[in-house]
């Protein structure tokens, strides 16, 4: 669809649409440039606080992922109007707020629609360095990968939906989606890592493709190392996956080589749509002890995931190394 829009001439936008990065970079001088991101979506959980939170830290991920800071933020919501009682919309605007204030993002406004269903998300604007972007087309051969949350949320959510698991269950997965990740972009950028994505909804495998794809190379993925929540493969089993998962399977397979013994349910753990992911980070090996330390020291995951090789955007996930 992209390919019917005029192309961009500015010299000061950095980082436009040809790279399918997370947000989008313009120039304003040779020390700073603005990014910024907009997503929204329908609940994936019953609180509408929480799902508030969860939409707002989505949101906010995508400025994170491109080493900026977030600054301020535009609600987008749609609400079924008279079906649903005024302070259930209330409860998600706060929700959203709650995660901004952690942020020190300021809602300077927003827009709003009636819709039968309700959706809610955020515009988002950010500042950056423009020498210290975090682009999703950057790693280099050689580079070792790192993942900073665990993969399952779009499971979860679906088994939340047909009451396969309750709340205490999902209570993982819930905290993982309302954790900001500004912690570990920090860590990213400390590091001075080479490229950086979140884990959205194309999920694991979609997203790694557009950086291989991106940068020119190819990665390996280590099966065994890859996080989950806790019960994310007995749920694929259990047939708890998501329409927009099963999709994303069907595509993954025509870039994806996968060893025999990597079992079935993972290999659709790694095409679950994800919602508010964690960072997907490629490092030279030399500095993957600094990232390490780096996301350890600020509480956060570090799990080393797989590597980049030679190649032309496939993805080759590997039973054991």
């Amino acid at each position: 669809m992209l390919r019917d829009l005029p192309p961009i001439t500015d010299p000061n936008v950095l980082v436009g649409t040809s790279t399918f990065d997370d947000a989008g970079v313009y120039r304003i001088s040779d020390e700073l440039a603005l990014v910024q991101t907009v997503d929204f979506f329908t609940p994936i959980v019953d609180d509408p606080f929480t799902f508030g939170r969860i939409a707002a830290a989505n949101a906010l991920s995508d400025i994170y992922a491109m080493g900026g800071r977030p600054i301020t933020a535009l609600n987008i919501a749609a609400f079924p109007m008279g079906t649903l009682p005024d302070d259930v919309f209330a409860a998600i605007l706060r929700g959203g707020a709650d995660a901004c204030v952690e942020a020190g993002v300021s809602i300077v406004g927003g827009h709003t629609v009636k819709d039968d269903e309700p959706k809610f998300g955020m515009a988002v604007t950010g500042l950056i360095d423009p020498r210290h972007i975090l682009r999703n087309d950057a790693a280099q051969p050689g580079d070792l990968l790192f993942l900073t949350k665990p993969l399952g949320t779009g499971i979860y959510s679906t088994a939340l939906k047909h009451d396969a698991i309750d709340d205490d269950a999902m209570a993982e997965a819930v905290r993982s989606m309302s954790a900001l990740n500004a912690r570990a972009a920090q860590a990213a950028l400390e590091a001075a890592a080479h490229a950086c994505t979140d884990i959205t909804g194309f999920g694991f495998l979609g997203h790694t493709h557009e950086m291989a794809a991106g940068s020119g190379v190819s990665l390996e993925i280590d099966a065994a190392t890859l996080p989950l929540f806790s019960r994310t493969l007995e749920l694929i089993e259990a047939g708890e996956v998501p329409g927009g998962t099963k999709d994303n399977a069907e595509q993954h397979l025509s870039f994806t080589r996968f060893d025999d013994a990597v079992h079935p349910a993972l290999r659709l753990a790694l095409s679950d749509a994800q919602t508010s992911g964690g960072l997907l980070i490629a490092i030279p090996r030399k500095r993957a002890a600094l990232l390490t330390a780096a996301l350890e020291r600020r509480g956060q995951l570090a799990r080393a995931v797989g590597r980049v090789v030679e190649g032309h955007g496939e993805i080759a996930v590997l039973a054991q190394r």
